[in-house]
């Protein structure tokens, strides 16, 4: 990858943020009106695919729902057109819930106070158990989607409704965009100015009151099973290192010591790559995992 792209990739997110703050809400319904596409319609086509189809009854294989929990400026459906029928077509009743919606700000998702988001996970997760039967659910979350659910875990009393949470570049640590974050302090008002109109954005920053709080006391909860899968080439949450968590019950995993050729990063890791997706299997069902490869691609 050019050095330059690297470069360019955390200003692109950064002003994709902003952009989504600035669109209001009559231009979200006029967009609506002109193409046909609203979020009910999104979840049908979901529904349709075979995920968040509350008929769904758990298998004695996989007796644990699966519950997506998508990044920061995604949504319940685009961050899991890929991931989501991998799933179910290997047996998994799959969930995916919607967070952190801003006002007037359609699509993209994730930008609300985390710890707020985490409750809309504790109610959505409530929603699956009691329309599936099951005890518990297990979560596999992209970026901040692989973080929020640990102060889900952790203070609102998730741990006893949950099996496993699966991060797929999850920033557990903070996300400094490749280093750009570093650089806040040099403009007054920047940090100031990001909290009140994303705040989801400013808890997701290194040393935030919520990520100090969240990572007090350690990374984990007792009881449930942790796997965090990050990429070298990660542009968002940076140093990738920082994704690891440390505790009981942890598997932290490099995509590269799987396949030393893939080249996924940030986003692709959890929009496409199925030899991630083959190492979110094995996370969901250890015991039936089998070893993730580049040939892992094909399957």
């Amino acid at each position: 990858m050019l050095p330059w792209k690297r470069v360019f990739r955390p200003f692109a997110a950064l002003l994709l943020a902003a952009a989504a703050v600035a669109v209001p809400a009559v231009s979200a319904a006029h967009a609506d009106s002109a193409t046909g596409t609203t979020v009910e319609t999104a979840a049908v086509t979901a529904s349709a695919s075979g995920w968040n189809d509350y008929r769904c009854k758990p298998s004695a294989a996989h007796p644990r729902p699966v519950v997506l929990v998508h990044g920061t400026l995604g949504n319940s459906v685009d961050n899991w057109l890929a991931l989501a029928p991998y799933l179910t077509v290997r047996g998994y009743c799959v969930f995916s819930v919607d967070y952190g919606q801003l006002p007037g700000v359609p699509l993209f998702h994730g930008l609300g106070p985390v710890d707020a988001s985490a409750g809309q996970l504790s109610a959505f997760v409530d929603k699956v158990l009691a329309a599936t039967g099951a005890p518990q659910v297990d979560l596999v979350g992209h970026s901040q989607g692989g973080m929020m659910p640990r102060y889900y875990l952790k203070f609102l009393g998730g741990a006893a409704k949950v099996g496993a949470l699966v991060g797929i570049a999850p920033d557990n640590h903070g996300a400094t965009l490749s280093g750009l974050a570093n650089l806040l302090p040099y403009f007054p008002g920047a940090e100031d100015l990001i909290t009140a109109a994303t705040p989801g954005l400013a808890d997701q920053l290194p040393g935030s009151a919520f990520l100090t709080k969240l990572n007090a006391g350690g990374d984990t909860v007792p009881g449930v099973r942790y796997t965090v899968i990050a990429t070298r080439y990660d542009e968002v949450a940076t140093p990738w290192r920082s994704q690891y968590l440390s505790g009981s019950g942890v598997r932290n995993v490099l995509l590269q010591d799987l396949c030393p050729l893939d080249l996924s990063e940030h986003v692709a890791i959890a929009l496409f790559d199925r030899i991630a997706f083959h190492e979110v299997a094995n996370a969901l069902d250890p015991a039936h995992a089998s070893a993730t490869t580049c040939a892992s691609a094909l399957s």
